[in-house]
């Protein structure tokens, strides 16, 4: 670890400057050789790191994302090419160039900070020697060796011998239940921010062997940071617990504000923005205008949760418009509940009894309405009775039998019975 530390001995004059700087602002508050003044010191210094890292964070969500989404191109293309390698560098370099996706950004945030870290690393090894380092020179020394995080030094490990913790003022008992929690809770952090993101920002209904790699390393990552952490000082572990706690919450604000499409969180936050909107009536937010803005313009190739979504939206009247705002349309309720306006249907045919009744029904009511008319004389009615009877039809002559057709039969000619139905 030493040689590690070593090779990055360019960046530890900046490290030991800001360290510095910190202390002397907390040296104030809490005095100059507590164990307050050099532990918020390092902690200010990861929080100033990580702001300085932001942009890489953003850059790293992206590109998890995109590999998330090409995974199924990818598998598509190694199964394909399975048996020329070089042809499937090729065209997975090609797919990355084709979607602006760099493998690599994943991991710049932690790159970025590894010399950070080493370079920490090396200052607190060089106080623990009683070795001036960077810009702290021996009163800085002599303040940091006296410091002790709830009676640990700075610049104490689990492995230290007792003659070594004794020289820097502390017992081994307290040296080592200290790191051990902090070891303990360093781990359960790193696990926790693993376990988050596969369980809540993971698109559910790609299965491919990228998933499969996440998950071993939500187990793996926390053993390396135990079986490591024996071997840092206690002001490393400071600096790693608070830059896990710092990914920690870093990862939950954009799960909860950004979450990956499909994901359990974007149904839980897809949720959370309806009931707003249905309280408020309106998308309020710019970052929720743009969720939604990014919904509409899929059309078509939204996925069920961004459906449910806009259904929601449809039944309350509303409409999700291309600025990211709603409107009301009725249409929308139509499609809600229909999916399209409700055609218009034909009456029922009635059958043969129920027209016979309401035309009973009807001769019925036109008598009492034409029982308050003016009384005809016998002459009128028969003349009328005569002008309202219709005039029979011509008919041929029928050959066979001139009986008239019985109810129920068939009229016209009939056909002879067989001799033996007589």
């Amino acid at each position: 670890m030493d040689t590690i530390a070593s090779l990055f001995s360019f960046i530890t004059t900046p490290v030991s400057w800001v360290i510095v700087q910190f202390h002397k602002l907390y040296g104030a508050l809490f005095g100059d050789d507590t164990g307050w003044a050099w532990g918020l010191s390092i902690v200010s210094l990861v929080v100033l790191i990580r702001i300085c890292l932001i942009p890489l964070f953003v850059k790293q969500i992206k590109s998890t994302r995109n590999m998330q989404v090409l995974q199924p191109k990818m598998k598509a293309i190694q199964e394909r090419y399975k048996n020329d390698k070089q042809r499937q560098s090729e065209e997975m370099m090609k797919l990355y160039k084709e979607t602006g996706t760099n493998p690599l950004s994943s991991c710049l945030p932690i790159l970025a900070q590894s010399p950070f870290f080493f370079a920490l690393y090396h200052v607190l090894s060089a106080i623990a020697s009683g070795k001036t380092i960077g810009v702290i020179d021996q009163p800085l020394l002599d303040s940091a060796r006296q410091a002790h995080i709830f009676g640990a030094p700075l610049a104490a490990k689990f492995m230290d011998s007792e003659e070594k913790v004794s020289a820097l003022g502390a017992s081994l008992t307290d040296v080592r239940v200290v790191t051990a929690v902090m070891i303990v809770m360093m781990s359960a952090s790193q696990f926790f921010t693993q376990r988050q993101l596969m369980t809540k920002n993971v698109d559910l209904t790609v299965k491919t062997p990228y998933m499969q790699q996440q998950k071993m390393l939500m187990y793996i990552f926390p053993l390396i940071f135990a079986v490591m952490g024996i071997n840092f000082p206690v002001g490393v572990l400071v600096y790693w617990l608070t830059t896990n706690v710092w990914t920690m919450g870093q990862q939950m604000y954009v799960i909860n504000q950004n979450p990956t499409p499909g994901s359990k969180a974007q149904d839980q936050y897809l949720g959370r923005l309806l009931k707003s909107v249905t309280a408020h009536g309106e998308v309020r937010g710019r970052t929720r205008r743009n969720t939604v803005k990014r919904i509409v313009s899929k059309g078509s190739d939204r996925n069920d949760i961004e459906r449910k979504f806009i259904t929601g939206l449809s039944k309350l009247g509303l409409a999700a418009q291309e600025d990211g705002t709603v409107a009301k349309s009725e249409a929308a309720v139509l499609e809600a509940e229909g999916g399209t306006a409700p055609k218009r249907q034909q009456p029922k045919r009635q059958t043969k009894a129920k027209r016979h009744t309401a035309a009973t029904h009807a001769g019925a009511a036109k008598e009492e309405g034409s029982g308050h008319s003016e009384p005809r004389t016998s002459l009128e009615k028969q003349d009328a009775s005569q002008d309202d009877k219709p005039k029979p039809a011509a008919k041929p002559a029928a050959s066979g039998s001139s009986r008239q057709a019985k109810s129920g039969q068939r009229k016209g000619p009939q056909r002879p019975k067989h001799p033996s139905k007589k």
